[in-house]
């Protein structure tokens, strides 16, 4: 790991790390753009390709980015606060799909393998749930901290490309929850189905989000805190693998609502902290486009999933690709001998 990269001790550690971030790498962008600018097609003419060309190499500090060496990470976890009713899925479920993940028989399996990725499973803190959100912190110090190293100590350095995904049932309430501490609204903006409630379980699920931002007052007003507090082991993790992603010069796609959520408070605390991230696609689980509205995320695709397991990320893979291939393959006008525009 780089020497820059340390694993933090406490919450004070932790937030002088997100607020220490590397930036990307100016040189590499001014390159990438001077090339784009001689290849064989008008100016602008790849859209968001020529974007995301220009993204992977600032944080890869190169200007020939590669994306053959693209890693998935599931960080599964569980949560107290399924005991106030707002999900209708027990959760051995959690426990049951990580198994169905190693087995090869879940979505991401699929799509990891047409993406020729390499998928990884973390349980974070053996599966054991976090404390009940409406009535205590779901995670004390100790552990928020544990989990935080467990996302750090998951990413690989060799790793062109990273795709963070989730496994929790009952992890929307705490993404919700997470949301509306932020950016206000309250449970009712922020709630959504979730694995299959109707509308008088979203009601219940947003008065559950109220009563655990009613009960955890002014201390949200530390977005560190707001994660601790409110979210979960695999959520930390999704943050403290981010983290380590951008120590490590490794661009990341992110998955859907509850990894949106995950990273939404370490944006909170550095304007600059998701700019390594890209927002793969919008979920559609009410609110996530609110919250991608809210941190300024474009997402690259809109498909109506709301699956999790990193589904939309490794979707989004064959687009980083296709990207880094057209800016590193074309040929330049000169090269081609074709004609430039006057």
């Amino acid at each position: 790991m780089p020497s820059r990269l340390s694993f933090p001790s406490d919450m004070a550690a932790l937030r002088a790390l997100c607020h220490d971030l590397p930036p990307p790498d100016g040189a590499a962008r001014s390159a990438i753009t001077h090339r784009d600018s001689q290849l064989t097609k008008p100016p602008g003419s790849l859209g968001r390709l020529e974007e995301l060309a220009c993204w992977a190499g600032e944080w890869q500090h190169t200007a020939h980015p590669r994306a053959e060496r693209v890693d998935i990470i599931v960080f599964a976890g569980n949560h107290g606060v399924t005991a106030q009713g707002v999900t209708p899925w027990p959760t051995d479920v959690t426990h049951q799909m990580v198994l169905n993940f190693r087995n090869g028989g879940a979505a991401i399996n699929q799509i990891a393998r047409v993406a020729a990725a390499r998928l990884h499973v973390v349980e974070v803190q053996e599966l054991r749930p976090t404390a009940d959100l409406t009535h205590a912190a779901a995670m004390d110090e100790t552990t928020f901290i544990q989990a935080i190293h467990t996302g750090m100590r998951a990413v690989r350095p060799d790793t062109d490309l990273l795709c963070l995904g989730e496994m929790g049932i009952g992890n929307t309430t705490p993404a919700a929850a997470i949301a509306a501490a932020l950016f206000g609204g309250g449970g009712i903006k922020w709630a959504g189905r979730g694995t299959g409630l109707d509308d008088a379980g979203v009601r219940h699920k947003a008065e559950v989000i109220d009563r655990a931002l009613i009960h955890h007052g002014n201390t949200l007003d530390d977005p560190l805190e707001v994660a601790r507090r409110l979210g979960g082991h695999e959520l930390a993790a999704i943050l403290g693998a981010t983290i380590a992603a951008r120590y490590m010069n490794i661009p990341v796609l992110v998955d859907g609502y509850i990894c949106t959520a995950a990273l939404a408070p370490l944006q909170q605390i550095n304007p600059q902290g998701l700019a390594h991230t890209r927002l793969s696609h919008c979920s559609a689980e009410g609110g996530h486009s609110h919250l991608a509205a809210a941190l300024g995320m474009e997402p690259l695709l809109d498909l109506r999933l709301r699956l999790g397991e990193g589904s939309g990320a490794g979707l989004a893979v064959p687009l980083v690709r296709a990207a880094v291939a057209c800016l590193c393959g074309m040929a330049t006008f000169a090269q081609a001998q074709v004609s430039d525009r006057r």
